[in-house]
Formats: C-alpha cells, sequence, structure tokens
C-alpha cells in the first residue's frame, strides 16, 4: 500500500508532526502556497488550524481526501455537511486548550481591575505615596458579579475558578445545564444576567444563530462600567455596537481576544478608543496548549490505518463548546 499523503496546512508543535511524519508523507504547505492545489489531488488527509478554510470547492479538488483535522476546537473554518455527504472524518481536539482560555479570561479581568506599574527607580516619598494612591484598586474579583454568556467546556470552568475567587456568578445559556457543571452559578435570561453583571464573559460557539449575538440591544443592558470579554468567536460581537458603547461610556472597558475578520483590519470601528484593548487571538496561545492540540495527528493516523479515532466532529456535536 502506498504511503498516504497528509498536508499540513498550518502550524503545528515539532513532536507531534515529526510523529505523524514518520508514519506518512507530510508536506507542509499553506492554502496559498501554489502547490496546496495539486498536493490536494492526492492527499488522504489535511491538518489545520484557524485560517485554512475547508470548502466545498476544496474538497472537489481533493477526491482522495479521507480525514480532516482541525488542532484545535472550533470548526467553523471547516464546511461539516460538505464533508459529512463525501464521507471525510472531521476531527478536532476538545477541551485541550480550556485551562488556557481560563487563565487569559482572568488575566484580562484582573488587568481590568487591578491598575498595576512596576518600579525601575527609587522614588521619594511623596511620589511613592502618590503612585500608591493613584493605583488603589476600586474593586476585587469578589465584590463583583460574573456574568458568563455560554456555559459549555470553557464556560463552566471559568465558572469553577470565579467561584474558587468567591465571585458571585450568574450565567445565561440555551441549553439547560446540569446543576454539578455549574460551580454554584445561577442560570438567568440573558437581559437579567447582563444588568446584574459587573463583568461579562462570552463562551458561545460560531453557529450562524450567534453571529452578532451580542449587538446594540445586548449591550443597552450592560452597566455602564462594565467589564466585557470575549474570547469565543470575533463574529458574536457587533464591532459598531461595541464601539459605540465603549465611546459612550468611558468607565466601561472591552477585551476582545477574537476579531472578525483576523486579522484586524485597518476599517475596524474598535481601533483607537482608549477603553477598548485587542490581543491578536492569543487565549489558547500556550506552549502546553498547542501541543495537545497538535496531537491531533495520532487521530489522522487511526482515520488513515482504518481505525475509529477518539475525537470524531458529528452532527449531535454542533454547538457544544
Amino acid at each position: 500500500m502506498s504511503t498516504p499523503l497528509v498536508i499540513q496546512a498550518e502550524d503545528l508543535d515539532a513532536e507531534p508532526a515529526a510523529w505523524l511524519g514518520e508514519r506518512c508523507e507530510l508536506v507542509r504547505c499553506g492554502q496559498d502556497d501554489p502547490r496546496f492545489v495539486r498536493l490536494l489531488a492526492r492527499a488522504a488527509g489535511l491538518v489545520v488550524r484557524t485560517y485554512t478554510q475547508v470548502t466545498g470547492e476544496l474538497l472537489e479538488a481533493a477526491p482522495n481526501l479521507r480525514v480532516v483535522a482541525r488542532a484545535g476546537v472550533g470548526v467553523d473554518n471547516i464546511d461539516l455537511e460538505a464533508c459529512w455527504a463525501r464521507g471525510v472524518v472531521v476531527l478536532n481536539t476538545p477541551g485541550v486548550n480550556t485551562r488556557a482560555v481560563v487563565e487569559f479570561v482572568f488575566a484580562a479581568m484582573l488587568d481590568a481591575l487591578r491598575p498595576r506599574v512596576y518600579l525601575h527607580e527609587a522614588l521619594e516619598q511623596s511620589r511613592w505615596n502618590a503612585t500608591r494612591k493613584s493605583l488603589e484598586a476600586p474593586k476585587q474579583l469578589a465584590d463583583c458579579t460574573l456574568g458568563i454568556w455560554g456555559m459549555g467546556r470553557i464556560g463552566s470552568q471559568v465558572a469553577r475558578a470565579a467561584r474558587a475567587l468567591d465571585m458571585t456568578v450568574v450565567y445565561h445559556d440555551c441549553r439547560e445545564i446540569d446543576s454539578d457543571l455549574r460551580f454554584g452559578a445561577a442560570p438567568l435570561g440573558r437581559d437579567e444576567m447582563l444588568a446584574r453583571a459587573d463583568i461579562v464573559t462570552v463562551h458561545v460557539d460560531g453557529r450562524k444563530s450567534n453571529y452578532r449575538i451580542v449587538d446594540a440591544a445586548a449591550f443597552a443592558r450592560m452597566k455602564a462600567e462594565v467589564v466585557f470579554l470575549n474570547t469565543s468567536r470575533g463574529a458574536v460581537v457587533d464591532p459598531v455596537a461595541c464601539a459605540e458603547f465603549c465611546v459612550d461610556h468611558p468607565e466601561a472597558a472591552a477585551i476582545l481576544d477574537v476579531h472578525d475578520p483576523e486579522p484586524i483590519v485597518e476599517t475596524s470601528p474598535l481601533l483607537e478608543i482608549a477603553n477598548v484593548h485587542l490581543s491578536p487571538h492569543i487565549a489558547g496561545g500556550t506552549r502546553a496548549a498547542k501541543r495537545e492540540m497538535s496531537w491531533v495527528v495520532r487521530d489522522v493516523w487511526r482515520v488513515l490505518r482504518g481505525e475509529a479515532p477518539e475525537h470524531p466532529v458529528l452532527p449531535s456535536d454542533r454547538g457544544v463548546e
């Protein structure tokens, strides 16, 4: 039997990539590479991350494709229906970046609530006193109500961490969440959750019904001094509504790690607003998380050997984060 070809379209951790390369013909080739379409014609596998778009047109050019693997959780960049219709197995790595995202969420909260500077020079007494006074935090996390919009894998672990920090936690989700997965968080309707929360963090998936779900009406329900975070999908937040809210409410803060589109374009209404803080999609970006996401290659090899994968994406999984 000939050695199967797998295209690695985006970065993987070196060790998992080398592991797969020992078992098949692994070619690193991005979607914008002129070789990509030619390689697709004989590829048995395709490994992607965030930016490779697996469309029906791509699948037409890949008659031998058996498996598409997303080194990560969300599969918004993969046309699942088109893959399933062709018998192409879709894989992902659920849960492997949860800790990384939760850490980022709390780091962002503390950045917003706990101003600080690091000293690189000696200060005389009056400057020392003035600096200490200027950096006094008006709130601590235990004084805040945290609103979690979406109580899936990541949202529930945010609730767990918040409980350990003595925060009051409320959440809104379109599903009924088992009590043992709430970690003490109280379910509320969307509007009440937004109105009560001092901090709102969004953890919803990329289904079409969530497009621009955080719109002007949602922002209008939030407190004037709310800390708003989005580490889920850029497309779920209306950027114009977010920009207008932050301009009108200078005591608020918006911390956005995901964007639509990515990279951020020069015409984005969110640029150059003092209380809007944009980061380049790094919430899941720890070395450990990237390594674990990259081990999706084990499942790729299982499929190519005719074995059942551990983490196939199935129709029943859609909407679960």
